[in-house]
């Protein structure tokens, strides 16, 4: 039975892969980083490294915090891996790690410009990671997804789904938009082939479910699935925004920061991680995988 080490016990993909581990069966145990004696007796197949500090969308927290976890404690457990008898290495990045807004389609050779000091300290575990000769036999993957949902993970999407339930018509209708996600369950799915397949090379691979999705269309969503009428408004683009710049000042639900995640164009190509893996479709659409997202929202 293959030994899989995760760090990030608590967070959702975490949670997830673990739940979906033990039905394959891989054995898993979990790491806390934040405790010194981590080192003691650690041993297994694979690290899937998790932890780190989340995107701040209230941007409150100091510049420091995020390289201090996210960049740093990375580089002490690769240095651990190299020099331990593990043999694969799963970093989770962050597709923010090299780009902020994407214009047409994002690929792992985009030149990175991340503008955060969320997606600075991402890319330089990256650039450490890729820094350092990895011994034979081993195998080092670093993972871009873009946003992840699933049962129980809100996020934005739970904005979405309080303006439908409440009937509120959804303002932002003008915004076309074309963006990627990607369910928890095809990040499962290919997670599990990078580990059980190892005719996979190390890389950096971008997660993403098939297909782009527009707002409006998350909206028909939601209201499919909870069985209501779409609710849409196109009020002027120049309008929501000077609504934005408003709620960034008193703080309300619908600030800047909310538009530009609502309307943003940012697709992200899969088809590396497909064609290493040997599919040309992921195991679940877009649409159904939102569709189980929302429906957990109700329960």
């Amino acid at each position: 039975m293959l030994r899989v080490i995760i760090t990030g016990k608590s967070g959702f993909v975490a949670q997830n892969l673990s739940s979906y581990f033990s039905t394959i069966p891989f054995s898993t145990s979990f790491i806390s980083l934040r405790n010194s004696k981590w080192k003691n007796n650690l041993s297994g197949d694979v690290i899937i490294h998790l932890a780190g500090k989340a995107h701040d969308l209230k941007n409150v927290r100091n510049a420091s915090e995020y390289f201090e976890v996210n960049t740093y404690l990375t580089h002490k457990l690769f240095d651990f891996f190299i020099e331990s008898e593990i043999k694969d290495f799963i970093y989770f990045s962050s597709v923010k790690a090299v780009a902020d807004q994407v214009s047409e389609t994002l690929y792992e050779d985009v030149l990175a410009k991340p503008k955060t000091p969320y997606g600075q300290s991402k890319l330089k575990a990256e650039e450490y990671i890729l820094s350092k000769q990895i011994p034979e036999g081993k195998r080092v993957f670093i993972i871009r997804p873009c946003m992840i949902h699933g049962p129980g993970n809100k996020g934005n999407l739970n904005l979405l789904y309080n303006f439908v339930k409440k009937r509120i018509p959804y303002p932002l209708a003008a915004f076309h938009n074309e963006r990627s996600f990607l369910g928890i369950d095809n990040l499962n799915f290919l997670i599990k082939e990078i580990i059980q397949n190892k005719q996979i090379s190390s890389g950096v691979y971008n997660f993403s479910d098939d297909e782009v999705l527009s707002t409006n269309e998350l909206i028909e969503i939601v209201s499919r699935v909870l069985n209501k009428k779409t609710l849409s408004i196109a009020i002027p683009k120049a309008l929501i925004k000077g609504i934005g710049k408003i709620g960034d000042v008193i703080k309300l639900p619908l600030n800047s920061d909310k538009i530009q995640k609502l309307t943003e164009n940012y697709r992200v190509s899969n088809q590396k991680i497909k064609d290493a893996v040997g599919i040309d479709k992921m195991p679940y659409t877009a649409k159904e995988g939102l569709e189980r997202t929302i429906k957990s929202f109700i329960n």
